[in-house]
């Protein structure tokens, strides 16, 4: 399945149903009355995040979403039907956005959340609800009320608890697989990764998380270069980053600095998240490499570094339980 993380669409809820002007004639009745009913409520757009659900591709095909109008009223006081909401399901993680692509509507960031985003018109008033006792045959019913209309934006972020980052080449799909069941495509030229992969890390029957893997970054990418800064609108509800870097590429702190420098620039809060930072394929380095690199990269970033190889696991469990505490920390504080 195509992966589609952005889709704008067409909303429109459905108009109240039509007031009547309708009399009471009846055998016996000497004056009758006016018995005209209201017009039915408009159909509902309504949203909702579903579990099932991983990418926004359905609304590449259909972009248009209309809800029915709702039924006239009727003679004898009969109310008109109120048509049936239009729900729309999404992935869990997506956002409304508006046509401006900035301001948020709602934010479906749970299994089962809903949000009615345009409401149907009201019915239209019969003239039964004018009869009063100075005007006993009203000849007035209303039309119903219009429903809305607006285009809007649906972006996807992915549910993950842990995010991975770094340049391209930098052995994130390699980790993935080799800690989670996913299998991403894996191979030695660069942006091998061309959409978000997701994974699911046991390290217990307690404890597990979800751990996302995104494109890779290359200098300049939030003024679009490579594939750009959009996919790192996937980690952003991550509690903390696993920052791979390359060490058998050299100069590990340049490495380092490039995809820092694309955070800031992203914004969104990444810079600020806790980060975990990893010196990769220890396996392609010298012992005295990987020490030199290693202590080098700890002085530019002031924080310990990890030394591991996704290829042969080396070090992966220290790795993965240093994300684990970080996310523990972030739920209890949450709960």
């Amino acid at each position: 399945m195509k992966f589609l993380d952005e889709a704008k669409i067409y909303c429109r809820s459905g108009d109240g149903g039509d007031g009547v002007v309708a009399f009471r004639r009846e055998k016996f009745i000497e004056f009758g009355g006016p018995d005209g009913g209201d017009g039915g409520r408009g159909g509902d757009i309504v949203f909702e995040a579903v579990d099932n659900l991983n990418t926004l591709i359905d609304f590449r095909y259909t972009q248009h979403f209309r809800a029915a109008k709702g039924g006239n009223g009727a003679g004898s006081d009969r109310t008109g039907a109120g048509a049936r909401p239009v729900v729309i399901k999404v992935p869990v993680g997506t956002q409304i956005l508006d046509e401006d692509r900035t301001t948020l509507l709602a934010d479906l960031d749970a299994p089962g959340k809903r949000v009615v985003l345009l409401r149907g018109g009201d019915g239209g008033f019969g003239n039964a609800h004018y009869k009063s006792s100075t005007n006993r045959a009203p000849r007035r019913a209303d039309k119903g009320w219009p429903g809305e209309e607006r285009w809007v934006w649906l972006r996807l972020k992915l549910i993950a608890d842990a995010g991975l980052v770094g340049l391209p080449n930098a052995g994130k799909s390699t980790f993935l697989a080799a800690v989670s069941a996913a299998r991403p495509k894996i191979a030695d030229y660069p942006f091998t990764t061309l959409a978000p992969q997701l994974g699911v890390v046991r390290l217990s029957a307690t404890q597990e998380f979800v751990l996302a893997d995104i494109p890779g970054l290359i200098e300049g990418a939030h003024e679009g270069a490579g594939l750009g800064d959009r996919f790192l609108g996937h980690v952003e509800r991550c509690a903390v980053l696993l920052h791979l870097i390359d060490g058998a590429a050299g100069d590990v702190v340049r490495a380092w600095r490039t995809v820092r420098t694309e955070l800031a620039s992203y914004g969104a809060g990444l810079a600020d998240k806790p980060e975990i930072i990893a010196l990769n394929k220890a396996d392609a380095m010298t012992p005295r490499e990987a020490a030199a690199r290693r202590a080098a990269l700890a002085r530019a970033c002031g924080s310990p570094v990890l030394l591991v190889s996704a290829a042969t696991g080396q070090g992966l469990p220290a790795a993965l339980h240093a994300l684990w505490a970080e996310i523990a920390r972030v739920r209890a504080k949450a709960a």
